[in-house]
């Protein structure tokens, strides 16, 4: 049901059963998945791409230019999974010619006045609180969960099941698995109840939980501590995970609680 308040140009491809309340905004390079909901006072702008069954509320705006003075006019776009919903005012600008797109994955719930940057990165069965403020480039993987207010550092990388407590100021990578917090951000434990809620196994919670007990408990660096976590822990894919994304960690890792930078 498209309302006839809303003004949608004449090439944006709309599927059926899609809903545009009164004065949604929506451009010609846009395609729009069956099911989905634009509420009134969205702007969506070219090269967007939505999925199935979305909710996008009042306020929002997607795929507007990168704020980024490096941008000159390249052809990029905004990729939304199925199932997200976007809450009030929330803003999504297209990628540059880094990644070409910014994407955000399926079963994700984006929360009111989010920022998200260009060339950002976010995974599925995500929760992205209020008023979080991520910079371009930014990584986020699976089932991550950020608390509201938090800024993100441009190229950070979010590891899968993470939770990362509000008013944080994320400027390290966080390795998959575990809890953020304090200031400056610092390891708080692994994330066990949402593991848990997941289906990870006692035993695989406890495996993790040993990982980083090497890695952030035990006084090593991180060479000797990974090191050590390959010799003595047994290869599993949570383990080999851990390591590869330190191993990757191009702006190294958060600290350990209590240490210095």
């Amino acid at each position: 049901m498209i309302q006839p308040l809303a003004y949608i140009h004449p090439n944006a491809k709309i599927a059926r059963g899609v809903t545009v309340d009164p004065f949604a905004v929506i451009h010609g390079d846009v395609e729009i998945g069956e099911g989905t909901w634009i509420g009134s006072n969205v702007t969506i702008m070219d090269g967007a791409r939505i999925g199935k069954n979305c909710r996008i509320f009042p306020g929002a705006v997607i795929a507007a230019i990168p704020q980024d003075l490096k941008f000159n006019g390249e052809k990029t776009s905004v990729e939304i999974g199925d199932h997200v919903t976007i809450r009030e005012c929330v803003t999504i600008n297209r990628g540059t010619n880094d990644r070409m797109t910014t994407r955000v994955g399926e079963h994700t719930l984006i929360m009111a006045y989010v920022h998200l940057a260009h060339d950002c990165l976010v995974g599925s069965h995500c929760i992205i609180a209020n008023a979080v403020n991520m910079a371009g480039h930014v990584v986020v993987g699976d089932h991550a969960v950020i608390g509201g207010m938090s800024a993100v550092h441009q190229f950070v990388h979010i590891g899968a099941h993470v939770m990362i407590s509000g008013g944080s100021l994320v400027r390290k990578d966080v390795p998959p698995y575990v809890k953020a917090g304090r200031e400056p951000l610092s390891y708080a434990g692994i994330n066990s109840i949402g593991l848990r809620r997941r289906g990870y196994s006692n035993e695989a919670i406890t495996a993790i939980q040993d990982i980083y007990r090497i890695l952030y408990v035990s006084g090593l660096n991180t060479t000797d501590a990974l090191a050590r976590i390959e010799a003595e822990m047994p290869a599993t894919s949570e383990r080999d995970e851990i390591i590869l994304f330190i191993q990757n960690a191009k702006r190294g890792i958060m600290r350990g609680y209590g240490k210095d930078e």
